[in-house]
């Protein structure tokens, strides 16, 4: 229940709106840039080279927001935004793959090839890196805005940085092992740099979370004393449907 928010009382939010697009927005760019690219970064740790796909330099965003989400709204809420960023990426799913069973333009097929086409964006067509996101992101940020919102409870609100780090250790990690491997069986990433994606998309995600922690805060913040309400889950049921 929020501060200030009196039982069944049904709040109106100014910006959950907003957040919730750019939840979405970038649920479905990262899983298209996870599916063309895997980036080298040139070195190794520990004798694993490190490499990613291009989805990790965004998707860590979408766990700033479910942090926020869950920080400002409450668990309930952030609960409905997933999911309708899950239906989102589902829906862009088909599209691609409906384009990719459509004749292709004959001027385009000479300049530009379906075979192109299948190489970039084959995983969001076969649904390898979708089956794979949308697993790993259940999973995942689930663990994420369960942890965060019983340690707010434990913690009486204060410490965010505590909270938001401590989940997002346990999100990101279920989160990369999950999305990796599928992603892997799925013939979306070649099994060879299997534990360089997963070591570096883990490394990375966490590294973004920590460096952005001063502007969730701050976002937080604002967020909490714009629409008046700050939500403590308690008596809540965490279950991930509604």
């Amino acid at each position: 229940m929020g501060i200030g928010q009196k039982p069944g009382q049904q709040l109106s939010f100014k910006y959950l709106d907003i957040i919730a697009a750019f939840f979405v927005a970038i649920l479905i760019i990262s899983n298209i840039a996870s599916s063309a690219k895997i980036v080298d970064l040139g070195f190794s740790l520990f004798t694993i080279p490190l490499a990613f796909d291009g989805g990790t330099l965004l998707f860590p965003l979408a766990y700033i927001i479910g942090d926020i989400l869950t920080e400002v709204y409450g668990f309930k809420m952030s609960r409905r935004v997933i999911w309708t960023g899950f239906g989102a990426l589902v829906f862009a799913s088909l599209i691609f793959r409906l384009l990719k069973v459509l004749p292709p333009e004959a001027v385009w097929e000479k300049n530009t090839t379906s075979a192109a086409y299948n190489a970039v964006l084959g995983g969001m067509c076969s649904g390898g890196i979708v089956i794979a996101s949308l697993t790993a992101y259940f999973v995942g940020e689930f663990s994420n805005a369960v942890i965060l919102s019983r340690v707010k409870i434990l913690m009486k609100g204060k410490h965010l940085w505590v909270r938001a780090i401590s989940s997002s250790i346990v999100g990101e990690l279920l989160d990369s092992l999950i999305f990796i491997s599928i992603a892997t069986l799925a013939k979306v990433f070649p099994p060879e740099i299997f534990w360089s994606l997963v070591l570096t998309n883990y490394c990375i995600k966490l590294l973004i979370e920590i460096i952005v922690l001063p502007v969730t805060y701050r976002i937080a913040r604002l967020l909490k004393r714009a629409e008046g309400v700050d939500t403590y889950d308690i008596g809540v049921r965490y279950s991930p449907l509604p």
